[in-house]
């Protein structure tokens, strides 16, 4: 992918490959994501879009070549020594059952502070950040419910809102809205491509829905593997946003 501005990457992969039970999901995967992209991973169920971004974000090790990470005011670095500068969603959205909605988006945020400060809350700004993404993602009624009585919808929602509240560099996100209706997809979309578009941040996302990809993403990587010109990026939106629709 190329960007105007000829900055360097935020995320680089360099011949990476991941094999299981003697298959390769992918092989010979180069890809470079600048700041302001948003990136959709895409292809039929199975392929390996899941497992390519647990590859990008550093949950899991690939089988051949490197992921590197260079963000402003960083050393190039692994995606595990950077990891602090990432906002993750993935598809089992890893809550915490037993918290309450606040509690779980708060938690974006414990990397930025030791256990002493965290033992006696957060600070009330803090409190009032994290509950307004929750209302702009509609599940703010009741912040005090547990997660586990809400929906899996809701559950995604608030999800999201903790991956929002960390202010991240880069965002990771395994469907991400795959058990939302039309209206809060595009909401969510929305947000992702809007923090995509900041100085210095970038999106992955794994997405099924051509209508999603097309409106939301600057570039598609497909992992088809009957595609016989092998896992390639194509552009989606135009190169200056200005010119989108």
């Amino acid at each position: 992918m190329e960007s105007p501005a000829k900055q360097p990457p935020v995320l680089s992969a360099r011949n990476l490959g991941f094999r299981r039970s003697g298959r390769w999901l992918f092989r010979n995967l180069d890809l470079d994501l600048h700041a302001g992209e948003f990136l959709a991973l895409v292809g039929p169920s199975g392929v390996g879009k899941s497992t390519l971004l647990s590859c990008l974000c550093g949950f899991r090790e690939p089988t051949e070549g490197e992921v590197s990470v260079n963000l402003p005011g960083q050393a190039v670095a692994t995606p595990q020594a950077l990891c602090r500068y990432f906002g993750i969603v993935f598809q089992d959205l890893q809550l915490t059952a037993k918290a309450d909605l606040l509690t779980n988006v708060l938690c974006g945020r414990l990397a930025r502070y030791n256990c002493l400060r965290t033992f006696f809350g957060f600070p009330r700004a803090e409190k009032a950040e994290a509950y307004r993404l929750l209302c702009e993602l509609g599940v703010g009624q009741d912040p005090h419910k547990w997660a586990c009585q809400m929906s899996g919808g809701e559950q995604q929602r608030v999800a999201i809102a903790r991956a929002l509240f960390q202010q991240p560099n880069l965002y990771f996100a395994d469907e991400p809205v795959s058990s939302l209706d039309s209206y809060y997809a595009g909401r969510v979309l929305g947000l992702l491509r809007q923090e995509a578009d900041l100085p210095a941040k970038a999106a992955v996302c794994v997405l099924h829905q051509a209508e999603h990809i097309e409106r939301f993403a600057d570039f598609a990587l497909s992992l088809n593997p009957h595609d016989p010109l092998g896992h390639k990026i194509r552009r989606v939106r135009p190169a200056t946003k200005e010119a989108a629709p």
